[in-house]
């Protein structure tokens, strides 16, 4: 099987999703296209990598403006497709949001907000959309000896409530800050929350927990007020936090009048350190932790019985005769009381896989770069690039494995040791398969071409 065989595989049950065979087709082509695109990822650019430059281009805008169709199930194939390669009683989703540069004014959900790539010293502020994506953490390290890959299944759009001008009245004002709470980030973290849990039962998995692994942004009180039966959430925590223990039987307190922090955990001699080993970085390492179970976070968790596991800092090298450096520590609270930590902890770790997501998303696929301004196609077209990407990922393990294996091109003295096959090297095989059999693309109305690739590069 082919990396592009693969992908039409998926996205054929797509055809679910869209109201018309043409509108399917019209989905397909832009898929494909701003995978393979060069430069900038405009609509355009990716019509005149499709081949269809002479052609018209008012439905490839009116996808999505016009036609109904709703972009979150988009992922289904991928998940349910997913899901034979987690073994084992839980499944590890990473959550976390993102922001998307823009740059017109006349795109009505773009806000100014705080810039994550700004100095420590000084917040900048960037203009721009923000989305609440959730990846499935595929733990490939089971089955090979590569590290975890995380798969996008959530892209959601998460926009500010509007802010009332100057000449609102108090009681606009009064419901502005209601709907402040309700529509919050952890608000729709806890809304999609359901809508995975719901998914993941229909998908036949009803029986496995779903494991939620968030930053320490979602360490509050809304999220830990979530109880759902078979979801449960680990979140990085502050070092700060103020814990304690149940209060001794007889009394009237609920809490312990005792407090502690999670420091405090960290530098006490009489809890021991454990050790287990994690895969990470390409390898298994040992990591050295602390686990305290029933215990409670008043200003947080409220009554809610949880456990803390304290990491301790990693020693690492920047090369062989250089100095000793150490990592920050790790304190990371979950609601989940039966799982070994070792278990909770290597889903922790696996969380980083959706930093790369971002990443691969912002950088190499160009998500957020087509410019448009419409209210309904704003949020839509960004989705529709990121399944397109999940799917790709999702291809390359079905057809190859999850190794790099030889069907890549040969890699560079500087990536000789690469086991896994990077996004880049996707786009590539997928790059040169298009055009070597576009007999496959023709039902789709796409005419690919190595010529076709350059002059759309140079437009």
């Amino acid at each position: 099987m082919t990396l592009l065989r693969a992908c039409l595989d998926i996205v054929e049950e797509w055809a679910d999703v869209f109201p018309q065979e043409r509108s399917l087709k019209i989905a397909v082509r832009q898929a494909l296209g701003g995978l393979v695109c060069l430069g900038r990822r405009t609509i355009t650019r990716i019509i005149w990598t499709n081949g269809r430059q002479k052609l018209g281009w008012a439905s490839e805008y009116l996808l999505h403006s016009r036609c109904r169709w709703d972009p979150q199930k988009l992922f289904s194939p991928v998940l349910k497709r997913a899901l034979s390669w987690c073994s084992g009683n839980y499944i590890g989703v990473a959550v976390d949001d993102t922001r998307l540069h823009k740059t017109g004014r006349m795109i009505q959900q773009a806000f100014f907000q705080r810039d994550p790539l700004s100095p420590p010293f000084h917040v900048n502020l960037m203009l721009g959309l923000r989305f609440l994506q959730a990846s499935l953490l595929v733990p490939l390290h089971k089955c090979s000896r590569v590290g975890t890959r995380a798969l996008p299944i959530r892209f959601q759009e998460a926009p500010r409530v509007k802010k009332p001008g100057r000449k609102a009245s108090a009681e606009e004002r009064k419901l502005y800050r209601v709907a402040v709470r309700q529509h919050s980030l952890s608000q729709q973290f806890v809304a999609m929350a359901h809508q995975l849990r719901q998914v993941l039962d229909l998908s036949g998995a009803a029986r496995k927990t779903l494991l939620l692994a968030v930053d320490g942004s979602f360490c509050n009180r809304t999220v830990f007020a979530l109880v759902l039966k078979g979801v449960e959430v680990i979140a990085r925590a502050r070092k700060d936090a103020v814990l304690c223990f149940r209060a001794l039987e007889g009394s009237r307190r609920f809490y312990d009048p005792n407090k502690f922090t999670p420091e405090q955990v960290r530098n006490d001699e009489s809890i021991p350190w454990k050790e287990t080993k994690i895969f990470y970085g390409g390898k298994r390492r040992r990591v050295r932790y602390k686990l305290l179970s029933d215990l409670y976070w008043q200003g947080g968790a409220r009554k809610r019985t949880l456990r803390l596991l304290v990491v301790a800092p990693t020693p690492y090298r920047k090369r062989k005769s250089g100095r000793l450096y150490y990592r920050q520590p790790a304190y990371l609270l979950t609601t989940d009381l039966k799982g070994h930590a070792a278990t909770l902890l290597q889903i922790y770790f696996d969380r980083w896989q959706i930093e790369v997501n971002h990443r691969e998303e912002k950088d190499t696929l160009g998500v957020g770069q087509a410019q448009l301004w419409n209210y309904i196609s704003v949020p839509k077209q960004p989705v529709l690039a990121v399944a397109s990407y999940s799917v790709l990922l999702l291809a390359s393990l079905l057809a190859f494995g999850a190794e790099r294996g030889s069907a890549y091109a040969e890699l560079p003295r500087w990536r000789r040791n690469a086991r896994r096959p990077s996004c880049l090297d996707l786009i590539t095989l997928l790059r040169k398969e298009m055009a070597e059999h576009p007999e496959l693309l023709t039902s789709y109305g796409l005419n690919p071409s190595y010529q076709g690739f350059a002059s759309a590069a140079a437009a």
